[in-house]
């Protein structure tokens, strides 16, 4: 029998960034103080984690799923799965990559300053968006000037 979750629990779990609670700012508290670049370490390390479990399920997937189907339309259908699994882990490889940049950025403590102008990108948009390189307004100005060019 499994026990069902109550409301406070599925709430709680629900708020956890990779699995690790969210950050609980103190008035005052310096900004990227070694408790929050430690938090934040945890969180890229966890998401590392669960991106390289999915590369290992994909490959086991992969090598148990390698039937020939006498049926066209088996494997075909098969085919079709393989090569939408393997773009999702194209698109985590690329993701990892960004990870283990953000990483250095961590031990070089240039993580979480803004890239472009040098302002705290902000505890709540790294919680969001851990590689995150620059703060809401640069990314903004970003897009906005990606659009123009198409």
């Amino acid at each position: 029998m499994t026990k069902k979750k109550t409301s406070a629990e599925a709430a709680k779990s629900d708020n956890l960034i990779h699995g690790i609670e969210p950050y609980n700012e103190k008035a005052g508290e310096e900004y990227m103080n070694s408790q929050q670049v430690e938090h934040f370490r945890n969180i890229l390390l966890s998401w590392k984690r669960n991106l390289l479990d999915e590369v290992s399920r994909t490959i086991h997937l992969m090598q148990d799923e390698n039937i020939n189907h006498p049926d066209p339309n088996d494997r075909a259908s098969q085919e079709t799965d393989m090569s939408l699994e393997l773009r999702n882990r194209d698109r985590e490889r690329k993701l990892l990559k960004k990870i283990e940049q953000t990483l250095v950025r961590v031990d070089n403590q240039d993580y979480g300053w803004c890239d472009r102008c040098g302002i705290e990108i902000g505890i709540r948009r790294l919680e969001a968006r851990p590689t995150a390189e620059l703060c809401v307004d640069c990314k903004t100005l970003n897009e906005i000037k990606e659009r123009q060019m198409i």
